[in-house]
């Protein structure tokens, strides 16, 4: 189950993309995350050494088979509600690049980091879409860019 921390409650700070992959008929694909149930955005950490454009490349990659190109910088998700995670060493806030790209080409693949991948209507997104998901979809439905939150 999904469920948000108080922000004082990490103890670490992790950057990570979050990957906004867009069909060519304007649906996102979202995966159905193995570690929580819920539904979100194909993503992950940044490597040491790696830019946040090869991370978002390769994690997309890893998760669901596909290889994109990015098209634009959504924006800078720092804000701590919703984005304290708890793993099995260690609390953690997480700061997400998040990233629009488009395929390229792959064959949509589930990955053992996913229990399922869909594609949705933006003005339809599942009700449990992990809530740092929803506010950065909101922004992209909106055409925004260059967002820091």
């Amino acid at each position: 189950m999904y469920a948000p921390r108080r922000a004082d409650a990490a103890t670490i700070v992790r950057v990570g993309v979050a990957v906004v992959v867009a069909h060519k008929d304007g649906r996102i694909l979202l995966e159905r995350r193995s570690d929580c149930g819920w539904w979100g955005l194909p993503g992950g950490r940044i490597d040491p050494g790696e830019s946040a454009e090869q991370a978002a490349i390769r994690e997309v990659f890893e998760e669901t088979g596909l290889n994109v190109r990015i098209t634009r910088l959504i924006g800078l998700y720092s804000e701590p509600e919703g984005r304290i995670v708890t793993y099995p060493d260690n609390v953690v806030q997480l700061v997400d690049v998040a990233i629009a790209a488009e395929i390229v080409s792959g064959r949509l693949t589930i990955s053992p980091e996913s229990l399922d991948l869909q594609y949705f209507e933006p003005a339809k997104l599942p009700d449990e879409l992990v809530p740092p998901a929803r506010r950065l979809l909101d922004d992209y439905a909106q055409g925004l860019f260059g967002v820091l939150r």
